[in-house]
């Protein structure tokens, strides 16, 4: 029963927009990162079912967080972003404090481990 309920909601979260989480753009992560705010990097891709997994996780994160700033990357049109971050794989997570990356992870979709992620 509890796996239902947790499943349903889940499902509601999906259908909800991302409230703050934007498209990556160099001059706004360097904005964020100049302001000193916490910030996670989302390497998704529309297709990844992974990346779908974390991104209810992700907009209850930017709930419960007014700080934190979300930067979504599409991992199929954005190589050049993916190059600087040195990622090779979708869904994966990249925290900052500022200018200093703090954690980083791939496939994780355990709301836990993500939160535990941020600075």
């Amino acid at each position: 029963m509890l796996r239902l309920i947790a499943s349903a909601f889940a499902l509601v979260l999906l259908a909800l927009p991302a409230l703050a989480a934007e498209t990556f753009t160099k001059a706004a992560f360097m904005k964020a990162q100049e302001m000193g705010q916490p910030i996670l990097v989302h390497v998704t891709a529309p297709w990844c079912p992974t990346c779908k997994a974390q991104a209810p996780v992700v907009s209850l994160l930017e709930k419960e967080r007014a700080e934190l700033k979300v930067f979504l990357v599409d991992f199929d049109s954005q190589k050049d972003v993916l190059r600087d971050f040195r990622v090779s794989t979708q869904s994966t997570l990249i925290a900052f404090d500022g200018k200093t990356e703090k954690a980083r992870s791939a496939g994780e979709t355990d709301p836990a481990k993500i939160r535990a992620l941020l600075p």
